[in-house]
């Protein structure tokens, strides 16, 4: 339920602000382009700050990127766990229930 609402909105804003979206896309691209990470470890660098957020959304979106880029559900429950002492347990806790919502359908 709450992916079809994600896309939704997702797709609305592309639709309704094409300029916009064109420009966020391409600063993505060129940030990916910037440096030597692998996808795997972008992507769960983008959870880890999805979830300090406090954005299920996002973490609903980098936990599939990180999946398709090869991330084990281990390792994307370890990244999340990993944030215990900056973000505190009860975000971590809500983040993790985020990430399950995906996982929970791969």
């Amino acid at each position: 339920m709450h992916r079809k609402r994600e896309l939704g909105t997702y797709r609305r804003i592309q639709q309704q602000y094409p300029d916009y979206f064109a420009a966020v896309e391409a600063l993505g691209t060129a940030v990916h382009n910037l440096g030597s990470l692998d996808e795997r470890t972008v992507q769960l660098v983008q959870l880890g700050a999805a979830a300090a957020s406090h954005s299920e959304g996002a973490v609903h979106s980098h936990t599939r990127r990180a999946l398709e880029a090869g991330a084990s559900a281990e390792q994307i429950q370890h990244a999340l766990l990993a944030l215990t002492s900056t973000i505190g347990f009860p975000a971590v806790a809500a983040a993790l229930s985020w990430a399950d919502d995906v996982l929970e359908q791969a």
